[in-house]
This record gives C-alpha cells, sequence and structure tokens, in this order.
C-alpha cells in the first residue's frame, strides 16, 4: 500500500504539473524574446541616417555662398596678384598696361578664386542629389537634404556664372585707359 500511495502522490503532481505547464501556454511571445526584438528596433532607429548626405548638402551650400561673398583665400590671391603686377610693372609702361597688371590680374584671380568655389559647391550638391540612387533601396533621403542640397547647387550655378562673367569683364570690366 505504501508503494500505492506512493504511486498515487507522484501521478497527481504529474497531472499538476503538466496542467500548470499547459496553463502557461499561449501565444504570445516570452519575455526573454520582447526586448531583444525592441532592442534591435531601437537600435535601427537610434542609429544615424544620412548624416554623410546632410553634412555634404550643408557643405555645398555654404561654399555656394563663398563663391558669391569671396573668401580669404581669393582675397589673398587677389592681394599676391596686385603685388606681383606693381613689382613687374615698369614707370614707363603704359596706362593700360599698368591698369592690367595692377588691378585687372588681380580681378581675375578672385574671379578664378569664386569659380573653383561655385565649382565645388555645385559638384558637391550634385553628388549629394545622386547618392540615394547608389546607396540601399528603399531608403529615402530626407527632404531638409534636398532642399539644402539643390540650395548648394543654385548657389554653385549662380557663382559660376558670376566669377565667368568676373573673369571675362563682362561684368564690372576694366575702365578704359584712353
Amino acid at each position: 500500500m505504501a508503494t500505492n500511495a506512493v504511486d498515487e502522490t507522484e501521478a497527481t503532481q504529474a497531472t499538476t504539473d503538466e496542467k500548470a505547464v499547459d496553463t502557461t501556454k499561449s501565444d504570445e511571445v516570452p519575455q526573454t524574446e520582447v526586448p531583444a526584438a525592441a532592442d534591435d528596433a531601437q537600435t535601427k532607429e537610434e542609429r544615424p541616417f544620412g548624416v554623410g548626405q546632410g553634412a555634404a548638402a550643408v557643405v555645398s551650400a555654404a561654399l555656394g555662398v563663398v563663391s558669391l561673398t569671396g573668401s580669404w583665400i581669393g582675397t589673398v590671391a587677389s592681394a599676391r596678384q596686385n603685388l606681383i603686377g606693381q613689382l613687374e610693372t615698369a614707370q614707363n609702361a603704359g596706362v593700360a598696361q599698368q591698369i592690367q597688371a595692377v588691378y585687372g590680374d588681380a580681378w581675375q584671380t578672385t574671379a578664378l578664386w569664386g569659380g573653383l568655389f561655385a565649382l565645388i559647391a555645385l559638384v558637391t550638391g550634385v553628388v549629394t542629389l545622386a547618392r540615394p540612387a547608389f546607396g540601399t533601396p528603399g531608403r529615402i533621403q530626407a527632404p531638409w537634404i534636398k532642399s539644402v542640397a539643390w540650395a548648394g547647387v543654385a548657389l554653385g550655378v549662380i557663382g559660376l556664372f558670376l566669377a565667368v562673367l568676373k573673369y571675362t569683364g563682362v561684368l564690372l570690366g576694366l575702365p578704359s585707359a584712353s
């Protein structure tokens, strides 16, 4: 009888354990897996997206502004060209030659540096706009990045146009010496 009582106790415990297991089973994901999935979603959302493109767009716009307003490098190069023109021009040179050597070459140097900044702004803006075509499919470029990149392209085009006009003398050309 003692074995009979032990068998009944074990059977009761086994039945209770099976019911406990059956009642805890459900369609819900175990709690140990939920935080892992939530962590993956958070890392994907927190991971910076488009930071490089945004920086390139801002650089493009900034270079476009520099091409229009002038730069320190352009000012120094212009002053250097002015000094070279003063040193190389002879005292007995004609007025037109002196004006060209002292002021005209410096003006063209400023135009060249402005055009260089405008060209870099234009290329950077175009590359920023074209970058999503070569990236991960399905990723959309942020609207502000497109807007700033287009601003950089527009400023680059305007700066390049003005630089060409300044260099050729169409815009604010040198006065005639006659």
